[in-house]
C-alpha cells in the first residue's frame, strides 16, 4: 500500500497509462479535468484524439485539442450517448476489471462517483481502501459502505476515525448496525443512536451479543424515572 501511494502522491496525467484515462474520462464529474487531462497529454497524439472523439469533452477543449493536431487523427468514436445508466456502469465495470491492481489503486484515488461506487467492492485491499481517500467522496457514499456487509473491518474502522463522516447520523447508525464493524467501535456510539432506533437494535441478532447488551443497559437508563 505505501508503495501505490508513493507512487500517487505525484499523480501526473501524462503518465497515466491509456487505459486508466479511458475508464477516467468515462466518469468525470468536475468539466475542468478534461482540459487538465488534455494539456497534460499535448504529446500523446492518441489521448487528445480519444478526447475529441468523446462526447462529454467541452468544446473550448475541443478546440484546443484541435489546434493542437496538425492532422486528424484516426480513432473509433467512444460510444457513450444513448447508454442507460446500467449500460454505463456495466461498461465502466469491464473496463476496470482489465485494469492491474496498481492501475485500479490510481482511479480508487482519481475516479468520479461511478468509480468509486465499483471499487468500493474491490475484492483487493488496497483499492478498496484507496477509495475512502479519493477527495471527492461523499457522505452518502460513506453511507453505502458502512451498510454494506461485505464492507473491510478495516475500512469500518477508518471510517470511524473521521470526524466529519461521524457528525452524520446515518453513518453513526450504519456503522454501530454493521455485524462487520468490531464490537469495540459499535458500543462507543451505541449512546449516539435514538431511542426509537435502539430499540430496534436491541432485538437484532446480527450485531454481537455485546452490543445488544450495552443497548438493553442504555435503554433502561434512559427510562423515565
Amino acid at each position: 500500500m505505501e508503495e501505490d501511494q508513493q507512487m500517487l502522491i505525484g499523480f501526473d496525467y501524462g503518465l497515466a497509462s491509456v487505459e486508466v484515462l479511458e475508464v477516467l474520462i468515462d466518469d468525470i464529474e468536475d468539466p475542468a479535468l478534461f482540459d487538465e487531462i488534455a494539456r497534460a497529454n499535448s504529446q500523446r497524439p492518441k489521448i487528445l484524439a480519444m478526447l475529441l472523439e468523446h462526447p462529454d469533452t467541452p468544446g473550448e477543449v475541443k478546440a484546443y485539442i484541435t489546434g493542437v493536431l496538425q492532422v486528424p487523427v484516426p480513432v473509433a468514436a467512444a460510444v457513450t450517448e444513448g447508454k442507460t445508466p446500467e449500460m454505463r456502469r456495466e461498461s465502466l465495470t469491464t473496463k476496470i476489471q482489465r485494469l492491474t491492481i496498481s492501475a485500479r489503486v490510481q482511479l480508487a484515488l482519481k475516479g468520479g462517483r461511478e468509480i468509486r461506487g465499483i471499487l468500493s467492492r474491490d475484492s483487493n485491499k488496497e483499492v478498496m481502501l484507496s477509495v475512502l481517500d479519493n477527495g471527492k467522496i461523499t457522505t452518502s457514499e460513506i453511507e453505502l459502505i458502512v451498510k454494506s456487509r461485505s464492507a473491510l473491518e478495516e475500512a469500518l474502522r477508518r471510517i470511524s476515525r473521521n470526524r466529519d463522516w461521524m457528525r452524520n447520523y446515518a453513518i453513526v447508525h450504519g456503522l454501530v448496525t454493521n455485524p462487520k464493524t468490531p464490537p469495540g467501535i459499535s458500543i462507543s456510539h451505541v449512546s449516539d443512536l435514538k431511542t426509537k432506533d435502539l430499540i430496534i437494535l436491541e432485538k437484532n441478532k446480527n450485531v454481537p451479543e455485546a452490543v445488544r447488551i450495552a443497548t438493553k443497559k442504555l435503554l433502561h437508563a434512559r427510562k423515565p424515572r
